[in-house]
């Protein structure tokens, strides 16, 4: 038998063969690849995106959570706030009521005729007036304690202004003014009703009432309208809590100038403010402003 010689020819095409079977392995490979890349990366994308809705999903449903906590939130601390505002509320309540029910519900009663103090009646503090306040400088003159401050405040105000006034007269008992009208009785007759109470209608048993005078003067009251004293007194007496009981054209007494009762600075500035008189007023309005009458 004889050989098929082995040419160069036959070596190219085999070595060609080979090649593009190569070639074509190699792209069959590549476009597989491709293939499964483009499915992966495609799959690879369809989850992302889903997962990207349900996060986006959530993200709207944790907002909306968190929208609805806040208003929650928010009505929880309307609701403390409101419950707080109650309670403090509550708390200024009792300790109002706590200060009045230790405030002598006498010391704004409307007296001279109109209600009446018994002969037992003396104010819970009573202090000695300083002695140089005093027109009488050997008698002892008391006053409410917690009226006290104020009355100094006005006396010392009044000298800075360079109108000295002199403490004539300031509490006195019951028993003290039943002895002072007899006197005036006595003296006058009749007449003593027009300047004088009786026992238990008298200011004065209340100790938050004095009487001034100023050194030029003495104890003629008669003179005391027109003194400086009393015009300093019409215009500042009120801020210091003090009031002119009995004015001109009053129903009670006639009009004594020199007689200056404490009543707290809320109810003297408001009846120096409106131009009205302390038994021009109701009870009532009145009462009201018991609690803060040594504020």
């Amino acid at each position: 038998m004889m050989k098929t010689p082995f040419t160069k020819t036959t070596l190219f095409i085999s070595l060609t063969f080979l090649g593009v079977l190569i070639i074509g392995y190699v792209m069959y490979q590549y476009v597989y690849a491709t293939r499964t890349l483009d499915s992966i990366l495609t799959s690879v994308t369809s989850s992302f995106q889903a997962t990207v809705r349900q996060l986006d999903q959530r993200l709207v449903e944790m907002r909306e959570e968190n929208d609805t906590l806040l208003t929650a939130l928010g009505a929880e601390k309307n609701r403390n706030n409101i419950f707080d505002a109650q309670i403090k509320s509550m708390q200024s309540t009792v300790s109002t009521l706590e200060k009045l029910s230790k405030t002598d519900k006498e010391l704004l009663m409307k007296y001279s005729r109109v209600y009446f103090l018994n002969e037992n009646y003396v104010p819970s503090n009573l202090s000695i007036i300083d002695k140089k306040y005093n027109y009488n400088q050997d008698e002892l003159l008391q006053i409410h304690t917690n009226v006290e401050p104020f009355l100094y405040k006005l006396l010392e105000a009044a000298a800075s202004s360079s109108v000295p006034m002199e403490i004539i007269s300031a509490y006195r008992s019951f028993g003290t003014q039943a002895v002072l009208k007899s006197g005036y009785k006595i003296i006058y007759g009749s007449g003593a009703n027009q300047f004088s109470a009786d026992q238990g209608y008298s200011e004065h048993q209340l100790g938050t009432t004095i009487d001034l005078t100023t050194s030029d003067i003495d104890a003629s009251f008669s003179k005391f309208e027109a003194s400086t004293a009393y015009k300093w007194l019409v215009e500042n007496a009120y801020r210091y809590g003090f009031i002119l009981s009995y004015p001109k054209q009053n129903k009670y007494y006639q009009f004594e100038p020199w007689h200056w009762r404490f009543v707290g600075i809320g109810l003297a500035t408001k009846l120096h403010n409106n131009n009205q008189y302390f038994y021009d007023l109701d009870q009532r309005e009145i009462d009201a402003y018991l609690v803060t009458i040594f504020d």
